[in-house]
């Protein structure tokens, strides 16, 4: 050391001698630097407040408020989470089919001391694991007087065999709320905090919004002050009356007009026009499934606007307009709207509905609205305890060749609707845009799915709708029907030009089911009702679910002819035999698309942003 001493003393150096305090002083300086560099390279990706054009509550009580945009560019989606009332944290994520388990999630959460955000996944049981990638990116925290907002954003695909792959479809997105705080991300037992689920399409169109013509007005077809019933499941209809002389207009656009504080409430809503054969109808303003509700009332099934928890304002092409008013148009409106009261809440009122933007400006073509999928009887159902059971709706070609429009048809969206509660799923509203020309051809191939919930398979005649349903909570059949606890798979297909098509959906063949409990008599010792008194759906409670009767009623359904409804918007079938029809072929699926991973993958290390939310303020 002294020899090193001397020497350095005795050589002469050129370079500048800094003292320990500058090169600190350096050090933090450019530290601080590079931070400054690192914010404005994030706040040019993060999107503004009104940036995040789709949002959706989470939970019953709107609680937990969810807003997003998709970035196709940056293959990227990003969240912004509000969360109103905060407690020790929260759980939001995603997974295959809104379970806890085997899911991948961004958690935030407290210790009591510190507050902590995480990339996490779940395993088979439930247990949380702090994920080896981070790739839920936090770019921002806020408190406002509405809440703690979140900011954070999310690859479509990551490479991660922990994380879900964000793709075109139905997307189950999941939350939990944290009462306590807890030491550990480990510590945290999802078994016993609050907790649900929301079935959105995150990946929305990356289509251009048509420009509205200058002419356009607007007509709000809503509810009266409506005081919500407290059950957990109620349709309410209104009857509503165009003004009389009203001449034909174009509906150019519609979007929903949702009562503030109601938004976890209004689950769907449509407007229906009555048939223009009827001349008058009573008014009515209560249950839809009331006896008290005028019969009539039932010939009101012309589809105008259907909207869905999730759902944006609908446009139609500046070719198209869907066609209202006029002579042999009925001047009478039936709007119905759905709530989903889960917490059987008490006294809220309500003056939802729809807000119709029409023109007088005619366009070249009337649009129209077709109804696919299954017709909504008990005949159709689900076995419990059911991890994935598909269920199928057909238009054959002997309907679709009604469509009086040898020109073709052009469909611009596809609204796949599935509202059941089938192991806690909801409903289904997704918008997709594909087009497709109608034409005569002998088979039918796959162009368009969705795997998770809804989808389309259409090409040629043949209109193919298939539901995925996850029963593996419940201990009796779901069947199908119109209520919450209840199947439907439905299908809206917006087209033009119109035709008189209104309809086209389809069920087994009743006199299949019924040999189906005769084969279950047969062959297990425990007696099926089979008495023509005895409604389906009891005769499905009665049925042992073991494998052989589970897989027969599969494959019965696989195979067995069908009863077609095609009708049209009077709801009356078009002339023809429609009963025991044979099941259309499909010849030619698409190819599963390949996930997109990152060319150069950029894990973070496996360590959760601490937060100090006390200090938050924007």
């Amino acid at each position: 050391l002294a020899s090193m001493q001397s020497s350095s003393k005795s050589c002469p150096c050129s370079c500048p001698s800094f003292k320990l305090r500058e090169v600190a002083s350096m050090y933090f300086t450019l530290v601080a630097v590079f931070l400054v560099i690192l914010v404005v390279a994030l706040q040019g990706s993060v999107p503004r407040g009104n940036d995040f054009p789709y949002k959706v509550p989470l939970d019953p009580q709107g609680l937990l408020e969810l807003s997003w945009n998709v970035s196709y560019p940056e293959q990227t989606v990003h969240f912004k989470l509000l969360v109103r009332e905060l407690r020790a944290g929260i759980l939001f994520g995603m997974s295959d089919r809104g379970e806890f388990e085997n899911a991948d999630l961004a958690v935030l959460w407290s210790d009591g001391h510190s507050s902590y955000f995480g990339d996490a996944w779940s395993d088979a049981h439930g247990q949380l694991h702090m994920d080896s990638q981070q790739d839920y990116q936090l770019l921002g925290a806020w408190k406002t007087p509405e809440g703690l907002y979140l900011l954070f954003r999310r690859a479509f695909s990551t490479c991660d065999p922990k994380d879900y792959l964000i793709e075109d479809g139905t997307v189950h997105l999941i939350y939990g709320i944290l009462e306590k705080p807890i030491h550990s991300l480990q510590a945290i037992n999802i078994s016993a905090i609050h907790r649900g689920l929301q079935r959105v399409q995150l990946l929305k169109p990356n289509i251009s919004i048509p420009e509205l013509p200058s002419d356009v007005e607007t007509m709000e077809i809503t509810a009266p002050d409506v005081v919500i019933p407290s059950q957990e499941t109620t349709y309410w209809c209104y009857m509503a009356e165009l003004p009389d002389g009203f001449p034909k207009h174009h509906i150019v656009k519609y979007e929903a007009v949702i009562t503030a504080g109601n938004e976890a409430l209004v689950h769907h809503m449509e407007v229906f026009q009555c048939a223009a054969e009827l001349d008058s109808f009573p008014h009515y303003n209560g249950p839809c499934h009331s006896k008290m509700k005028p019969e009539r009332l039932n010939s009101c099934r012309h589809v105008l606007a259907a909207w869905a928890m999730g759902a944006q304002a609908f446009y139609y092409p500046e070719e198209a307009g869907l066609a209202f008013g006029g002579s042999g148009s009925s001047r009478y409106l039936r709007l119905e709207v759905h709530y989903h009261n889960p917490l059987v809440l008490e006294g809220r009122r309500d003056s939802s509905g729809i807000r119709l933007y029409y023109t007088a400006s005619l366009r070249p073509y009337d649009a129209g609205i077709m109804e696919l999928g299954l017709v909504y009887t008990p005949v159709m159902a689900i076995p419990p305890g059911e991890d994935s059971f598909l269920l199928t709706g057909y238009c054959t070609d002997k309907c679709t060749q009604l469509r009086e429009a040898p020109q073709g048809v052009r469909a611009s969206w596809s609204c796949p609707f599935l509202p059941c509660l089938a192991g806690q799923e909801r409903e289904n509203w997704q918008r997709t845009q594909w087009e497709w020309e109608v034409k005569q051809r002998p088979s039918v191939a796959e162009v368009c799915v969705d795997d998770e919930g809804a989808g389309c398979k259409v090409e040629g005649d043949e209109l193919i709708t298939t539901c995925t349903y996850n029963t593996e909570d419940r201990s009796r059949a779901t069947v199908g029907g119109f209520g919450i606890m209840e199947e439907m798979c439905v299908n809206y297909v917006h087209y033009y030009p119109q035709t008189q098509l209104e309809l086209c959906k389809s069920a087994m063949d009743p006199g299949y089911l019924y040999r189906y409990f005769n084969l279950v008599n047969r062959f297990n010792d425990e007696e099926v009702c089979m008495c023509p008194q005895v409604s389906i759906p009891l005769q499905f409670t009665s049925v042992p679910w073991n494998t052989f009767n589970r897989d027969i009623l599969k494959s019965l359904y696989s195979f067995a002819p069908i009863s077609v409804h095609c009708n049209k918007s009077s709801a009356v079938r078009f002339p023809g035999e429609w009963e025991k029809q044979p099941l259309p072929t499909i010849t030619q699926r698409l190819q599963e698309p390949t996930p997109h991973c990152p060319p150069t993958p950029r894990p973070q290390p496996a360590a959760p942003i601490p937060l100090h939310l006390d200090k938050l303020r924007r």
